[in-house]
């Protein structure tokens, strides 16, 4: 049972967010940000979008912005990032074009704006969150509540994290600098390890947040209008009738054909914990710590060291000098997709029911 937070938590959610999409999860992960401000857990400040890389044919994708603002009713601004990489770990921008650093200039407005204290939890590249904390660092330790960082490989073993994960490789240095922020940072790694020169692994491990369920024990359970939101980025449907495509009418056809289909996911943990909940066994969402024995995983804290390539060495500490900083482990190896499936199933089947459908005139 979910329970709804005396003040909803304003939080800024940093992804990159593309159509057509580079992988679809980031799609998941707003939908679950927006599931989290409907419920009251949090005041969504607005959407931080990465620049598209070199690799990537798309643009942010504003239009899922669009479409989950509609179904949802909420008016969620969305801020795309800058093109370029910071130079290192002390870079700071300062001659970089006005129009370059919109993002950096929304996230300290947003820090030095807001009378309660933010979340920020990033799923892309960290570069916007790290410029903005090094020029303002105390901002970030007077108004910050925590950053989520879903990034990286979180074995202990320095050996086997030689492969920089996706998020990580996007800018290492700036991974690296977060882990030097004067606020806490709840550290979500996406994988345990990346094998050399092999496909990424496609399964459970202790030191990461991946998980993968079939399409079909989420996508049939959603709202028609959230249906439509899906399957519109799945699709790769073009941004420009995100309104039109948002008010069609749900294709069975195509519905099971991607029901049909796996998932991959990463970064769902850090939107539970961010509204105080843990995750039973059976999918069951509960207060954090209150029955760790059936929880399949536990966020603990520790002590950190990152190197300019983002490798991160850390052992687990009651206490340390500065800012604290948690980790992510699995502790039920066996159980953790089905209940992260069924929990996210849970948390996303409410959105969109009351959406007022209407033709157009």
């Amino acid at each position: 049972m979910l329970r709804k937070l005396a003040m909803p938590i304003p939080l800024i959610h940093q992804t990159d967010l593309f159509r057509p999409h580079g992988d679809p999860d980031d799609h998941f992960d707003l939908a679950t940000v927006y599931a989290l401000s409907t419920r009251g857990h949090v005041d969504l400040a607005g959407i931080l979008c990465d620049y598209p890389p070199p690799r990537r044919t798309g643009d942010p994708d504003l239009a899922a912005v669009a479409m989950l603002n509609a179904i949802t009713g909420l008016m969620t601004p969305v801020v795309v990032g800058m093109p370029q990489r910071p130079a290192g770990a002390k870079d700071t921008l300062q001659s970089a074009p006005a129009c370059d650093l919109n993002g950096v200039r929304w996230v300290l407005n947003t820090l030095g704006n807001s009378p309660e204290p933010v979340a920020i939890t990033i799923v892309g590249s960290a570069k916007e969150i790290a410029v903005a904390s090094r020029r303002e660092p105390e901002l970030f330790a007077k108004n910050c509540r925590a950053v989520y960082l879903n990034s990286g490989s979180g074995t202990p073993d320095p050996v086997l994290q030689e492969k920089p994960e996706f998020n990580v490789a996007l800018d290492p240095a700036s991974f690296a600098s977060l882990f030097d922020l004067p606020c806490p940072l709840y550290w979500m790694p996406c994988y345990d390890h990346l094998p050399i020169d092999k496909p990424d692994p496609r399964y459970v491990m202790r030191h990461g947040t991946f998980y993968q369920f079939p399409m079909e024990q989420l996508l049939p359970k959603l709202s028609p209008p959230l249906q439509r939101y899906f399957l519109s980025v799945l699709e790769k449907e073009e941004a420009t009738h995100w309104a039109k495509s948002l008010r069609q009418a749900v294709d069975p056809a195509l519905l099971a054909r991607w029901s049909a289909e796996k998932r991959n996911m990463w970064s769902t943990v850090s939107f539970f914990h961010l509204a105080g909940q843990g995750v039973r066994r059976d999918g069951s969402l509960i207060p954090i710590g209150s029955d760790p024995a059936n929880e399949v995983y536990r966020i603990y804290p520790i002590s950190a060291k990152v190197n300019e390539r983002g490798q991160v060495s850390w052992t687990e500490c009651a206490k340390t000098d500065g800012p604290p900083r948690f980790k992510f482990e699995v502790t039920d190896l066996e159980h953790y997709a089905s209940a992260m499936t069924t929990a996210l199933s849970s948390w996303l089947a409410p959105l969109g029911r009351d959406f007022a459908w209407s033709a157009p005139a």
